[in-house]
């Protein structure tokens, strides 16, 4: 764990250096696209100590000066399996970036999906020894908190206080400077595959640039896509990307769960591939301009041009029904929303006041897809779009680019986490693991 905490603190301080500097590159690495903003920060960001923890701490203005986006290679299930391909890749995309910010880059955040991400939810319990809580005794109830043995193998991406309780008032956002004597704080804590992290670390420093924060893209897409109520009072954003689709859960302001079902757009598109017996360039395509998941009348009517060019005038010339098309489409899609729904059921999703479900990511945009998640999620389904960004061109607005936005608004404010305390290292107990959302019954 310590030198995990290490790593984590060592990227913190990068960011810092970068904020000063002015610039910093957002990276989002996935199965179908590599995206990268080049950010401008106006002014050295202020840290000031009467900030609340959370989303306010150090907040910064901010504008896109430089957007790039490359084919993705060497990427499965949003993870890097080919590093010498999707280290072309990023490096395709960071220098057309630079190139539209003419200025050059050296620090990047980046995000990915996959890497089968695990929730905890723990607890820790300090008494305060002064009589008004400081940010030592922040620290201290952080490292008070039951870390679960999650194993030699992973490691930890996110770890954040969503909730404090100073006595007998809970739902605190920040205790700082507060009276009481007993100080309990919830954490979420998100593990991911230890290997996947490593993978794309390699891939940034072989692209000679430093990585200044790691985000999870079912995270940031929730924080770019869900309205602040939604954030607020209970929201599942669920980021249908290509290679997997990340699911997080919000609850007061913080992410409370995350996890990932390892199939999206792609397996749809092999289907596609597969059932007409077209390459996969081609159905593509076809999924692109004609895709859906409702057949009405018409679309028995509807024929499709397969095309093709493999000079077998009787294969190029084939069509399809646009009802057959979605019928290779609809089974695939209702697989990926039904094991989106057996995680939600696994965190506790039923027992938040409020059971938002936006759909986000590039698979979001199949026409007729918030009809049928509204069937197999539940009734509340809205399409979520991210957020508008200072600078953005109008190509980076669209639902694909989600975890791109978010991973700018996390650059510039990101919600503090376990390793921005001095929390005293003697020790970090592996005892309880709790459920990440056992606290949403007895807290609100």
């Amino acid at each position: 764990m310590g030198d995990l905490y290490e790593s984590q603190r060592a990227m913190r301080n990068m960011r810092k250096a970068a904020m000063q500097r002015g610039v910093i590159a957002i990276l989002d690495v996935g199965t179908s696209k590599i995206a990268c903003l080049v950010l401008r920060f106006d002014g050295p960001e202020q840290f000031r100590d009467s900030d609340g923890i959370g989303s306010l701490a150090g907040q910064s203005s901010f504008r896109v000066i430089g957007a790039a986006t490359t084919r993705s290679r060497g990427v499965r299930f949003g993870e890097v399996d080919a590093m010498q391909e999707t280290e072309r890749a990023i490096r395709t995309a960071v220098q057309a970036a630079q190139k539209m910010a003419n200025v050059r880059v050296d620090h990047v955040i980046a995000c990915f999906s996959g890497a089968r991400p695990r929730s905890y939810g723990l607890d820790g319990a300090v008494d305060i020894a002064g009589g008004t809580v400081t940010d030592g005794d922040i620290g201290r109830v952080m490292a008070a908190a039951d870390v679960p043995d999650y194993g030699a193998d992973r490691h930890v991406l996110h770890a954040q206080p969503v909730n404090f309780a100073l006595d007998h008032r809970s739902g605190m956002a920040d205790p700082r400077g507060q009276i009481g004597n007993k100080l309990t704080t919830d954490m979420h804590m998100l593990t991911v595959d230890a290997t996947v992290i490593q993978n794309l670390f390699f891939c940034i420093k072989r692209c000679d640039l430093e990585l200044a924060g790691l985000a999870s893209s079912a995270y940031v897409s929730g924080i770019s896509s869900l309205v602040e109520d939604e954030q607020e009072l209970g929201a599942a954003c669920i980021d249908l990307g290509g290679g997997s689709t990340g699911i997080s859960v919000f609850m007061k302001k913080h992410m409370i769960y995350a996890d990932a079902v390892r199939m999206g757009g792609d397996h749809v598109t092999g289907d596609i591939s597969m059932g007409l017996q077209v390459p996969m360039a081609t159905a593509e395509r076809i999924k692109t301009f004609y895709g859906g998941v409702v057949a009405t009348g018409m679309d028995d009517r509807e024929m499709i041009e397969i095309g093709g060019d493999t000079g077998d005038w009787e294969r190029d010339r084939r069509t399809v029904s646009r009802a057959e098309l979605i019928g290779i489409m609809r089974p695939r899609i209702e697989e990926i929303l039904e094991e989106v729904r057996v995680r939600l059921d696994a965190a506790g999703f039923e027992y938040l006041p409020s059971q938002q479900i936006v759909l986000t990511g590039g698979g979001a945009q199949i026409p007729g897809l918030d009809g049928l998640a509204a069937k197999i999620l539940g009734q509340q389904v809205r399409m979520g779009r991210p957020l508008r960004v200072q600078g953005l061109p109008q190509a980076a607005t669209g639902p694909a680019f989600s975890g791109a936005v978010g991973l700018t608004l996390f650059a510039a404010n990101p919600q503090d986490e376990w390793w921005d305390f001095d929390i005293p290292a003697d020790t970090y107990p592996a005892r309880s693991l709790k459920r990440a959302v056992k606290w949403f019954k007895d807290n609100w």
